[in-house]
């Protein structure tokens, strides 16, 4: 059933935490037998802020080969899952302009009835992350969307303890595996349930 799934992951990342999960996330949706986009974000820092880190600009560099977002990735999607860091309790602006792009789609209604969810990535252990994905899910109500948090629906939730969405503490250095482990849940889950809307409204 799974197989006629289409999902994009859509994320910004400047240091790499957000693109680790963001690839987690791939492995899970293709792992429940999906079709899946591996997307980000412009990035629209300037030049002296990225290069004013050296970690922000060897990331940029190192995920050049990875495809910019498009609005066909989120028209072409039967789920889309959306990926970043928390910046003051809300998402990066950078995913929030291509988020912002989306009017001409939700005008003709091609933005509702998907599957959407988020994860994502703070500094400190309580540095907004259950915020920021809340966040992220005014816009979806906006779009009529169907939101599918992973919630406590597989043991490694209970390690994580985030039901809103996967999120890591990247001050404790990259993803590990239970993040890791989190974000694919989450994509197999939201494949599920996309998987089954397809089936229902087929019926």
């Amino acid at each position: 059933m799974s197989e006629s799934v289409n999902v994009s992951i859509i994320y910004y990342s400047s240091t790499g935490n957000v693109h680790a999960l963001a690839q987690a996330a791939v492995e899970g949706a293709e792992k429940a037998g999906a079709q899946v986009r591996l997307r980000k974000v412009a990035e629209t820092a300037p030049p002296e802020a990225v290069d004013s880190r050296a970690e922000w600009a060897q990331h940029l560099q190192d995920t050049a080969e990875v495809a910019q977002a498009s609005l066909d990735d989120v028209e072409w999607a039967d789920v889309v899952l959306f990926g970043t860091p928390a910046r003051f309790g809300n998402p990066a602006s950078q995913l929030r302009a291509f988020m912002e792009t989306t009017g001409p789609l939700w005008f003709q209604g091609k933005l509702a009835g998907k599957v959407y969810s988020a994860f994502t990535a703070s500094n400190t252990a309580h540095g907004g992350q259950e915020s920021t994905l809340l966040a992220l899910g005014n816009t979806f109500y906006h779009w009529g969307g169907v939101i599918v948090p992973p919630g406590y629906t597989d043991p490694v939730q209970f390690q994580s303890g985030n039901p809103y969405g996967t999120s890591h503490v990247a001050g404790d250095g990259a993803p590990g595996e239970v993040p890791l482990q989190a974000a694919r849940h989450q994509a197999r889950r939201a494949v599920e349930i996309a998987a089954a809307l397809k089936a229902g409204r087929a019926a």
